[in-house]
């Protein structure tokens, strides 16, 4: 072999490895979101049945709202913890959804229109608070309205219906 084809040979084999190690990363990047996002769609899960988390949407759905902060101001300390508490949950599982880590699927199946009929007890409050603060509910506001014209505009049928047992 003259030294010209070894040089060759040698600059195809670099090639090709630099090939295989981009093809390599690509697949461990793809590999490692998906993980990722199968953590946070598990742990997303878990969080929405917990004792606390049951214990939020009991509250949501056996109280009145406040349209006022005087009104918040007034509830017990414990029921304005819970009145929040509950908004940071949706707002975070607004985030979630908005920066595509967990499917919208995922809040549909679990929740469904519970977070547009939740939103709906925040909403007149919300929208007074806005004034001070814009941003205040905003992912809240975007998941509830989003699976709102989900459920509206394509309907999912019960999985009990559509699901074929072995």
């Amino acid at each position: 072999m003259t030294s010209d084809t070894i040089a060759l040979v040698a600059n195809i084999a670099l090639a090709l490895s630099v090939v295989v190690a981009v093809a390599f990363g690509i697949a461990q990047v793809r590999a490692a979101a998906r993980d990722r996002r199968e953590r946070l769609t598990l742990e997303a899960l878990r969080s929405f049945q917990t004792r606390g988390f049951a214990q939020l949407m009991l509250f949501v759905n056996a109280h009145q709202f406040p349209d006022t902060r005087e009104g918040l101001d007034k509830l017990p300390a414990e029921d304005q913890v819970s009145y929040l508490q509950f908004a940071q949950e949706m707002e975070m599982l607004g985030i979630l959804v908005a920066e595509r880590y967990i499917e919208i699927d995922l809040v549909d199946k679990t929740l469904g229109s519970y977070v547009s009929t939740s939103w709906e007890k925040y909403k007149p409050l919300f929208q007074r608070l806005r004034g001070s603060d814009p941003f205040l509910g905003e992912y809240f506001q975007w998941l509830a309205e989003a699976i709102q014209k989900r459920m509206t505009e394509h309907p999912r049928r019960p999985y009990h219906e559509r699901a074929r047992y072995r």
